[in-house]
């Protein structure tokens, strides 16, 4: 039997690649006899550039800054005429340590040096993997990196950081980015402000307390106004789905020209996943942590949905699950198989009936569930 394993990253643990390969080795110990097809996957968020290098490009690296503007070094992948691009590489939470998260002063501009330089690369399209990010500036210090900064009423540069952004009047420079078309690669569908806005939703991930909640939101509102002033950017771009994106750096992007492009869809298709399940007999994908938000657009509901239209059961590996059976099943009306099958955390005991679908896999990590997070 051919089984595909293509798992997402488990947040601060593996990465795609590293999961793919533990239980791919697990599979091989169980059943031996079995073609076991490894295709690591991303939505966009943390390891996205690394999953589409194994489909070919040139990696060009980057001295970029991270969210506290300490230097790190970033990627950009050219294969062609398009060049990709990762903003957790610049804004990534897994930068930070519990005690450094603020997104009242982390900023998204080591992500402009990273488009300046995929602009620079030659590259006519420009594809930006949105996910996993520690900022809340809605895209301002990208902004600023490329030449256009926020300013207050004063005329003065205000400091990097989210909550800086309630002085904000006006947007001045043009960005440098040569005319390059710029691709959103995500399934966030966020509006940038809000109970469904980026401050709202994700804030808190990022280490917002709930007054810094509304302080953020507060600031993405004059943002949003001073936003509408660049040359180009659509008419209440607030309100478009996906704004919210990464703390905001969608709406900055979609004032840019951006398009939108579901994440898991452009790397599915770009890695190959539909020709790795022509003749599979069982899927297994996975994450950090199983929870309401991979049912929206993240990579395990991307495989389980590749699944589900050839008819092929599906397992969730995870560190941790918080998803009711009900939750995870598509109406029978329109579900050909379980949607996944099961679900299961790769600590020993599990209380899902995994064995009854797989081996277990051995040469996984021996930790806690609780040692993984998405």
């Amino acid at each position: 039997m051919r089984v595909v394993v293509a798992p997402d990253s488990f947040g601060g643990t593996l990465s795609a690649a590293q999961a793919a390969m533990a239980i791919g080795a697990g599979w091989r110990e169980g059943s031996p006899a079995d073609d076991v097809v490894e295709c690591p996957l991303s939505d966009g968020g943390p390891g996205f550039v690394d999953v589409l290098r194994s489909a070919g490009g040139t990696s060009v690296q980057v001295d970029i800054t991270d969210p506290l503007s300490r230097p790190v070094t970033g990627e950009v992948l050219v294969s062609g005429d398009v060049a990709y691009v990762e903003s957790a590489q610049a804004c990534g939470l897994h930068l930070l340590t519990a005690g450094e998260r603020d997104p009242l002063a982390t900023s998204s501009y080591g992500l402009g040096t990273l488009l300046t330089a995929a602009a620079d690369s030659g590259a006519r399209t420009v594809v930006v993997g949105l996910g996993g990010s520690a900022t809340n500036d809605g895209g301002a210090g990208l902004l600023a990196a490329l030449g256009a900064r926020p300013v207050d009423a004063s005329g003065a540069a205000l400091p990097r950081g989210g909550a800086a952004l309630r002085a904000v009047a006006a947007i001045v420079g043009a960005p440098r980015l040569r005319q390059v078309s710029l691709v959103a690669a995500s399934d966030v569908d966020n509006p940038l402000l809000g109970a469904a806005g980026a401050s709202a939703v994700f804030g808190p991930q990022k280490g917002a307390t709930p007054d810094d909640v509304v302080l953020l939101d507060e600031a993405l509102t004059a943002w949003a106004h001073a936003l509408q002033g660049l040359p180009g950017c659509p008419s209440g771009v607030a309100d478009l789905p996906g704004a919210g994106a990464a703390g905001g750096i969608g709406g900055a992007l979609l004032a840019l020209g951006a398009r939108f492009e579901s994440g898991i869809g452009l790397v599915r298709r770009l890695v190959g996943l539909d020709a790795a399940l022509s003749g599979a007999g069982m899927v297994i994908t996975g994450e950090g942590s199983l929870d309401a938000q991979s049912l929206r657009g993240k990579v395990v509901s991307g495989v389980a949905a590749s699944a589900a239209e050839r008819g092929l059961p599906c397992v969730v590996m995870a560190g941790q699950v918080a998803l009711a059976v009900s939750n995870s099943r598509r109406p029978e009306s329109t579900r050909r198989t379980p949607w996944p099958t099961t679900w299961a955390r790769y600590n020993w005991p599990c209380r899902t009936p995994w064995r009854d679908y797989v081996p277990y896999p051995r040469a996984l990590p021996d930790s806690g569930a609780g040692a993984i997070r998405g």
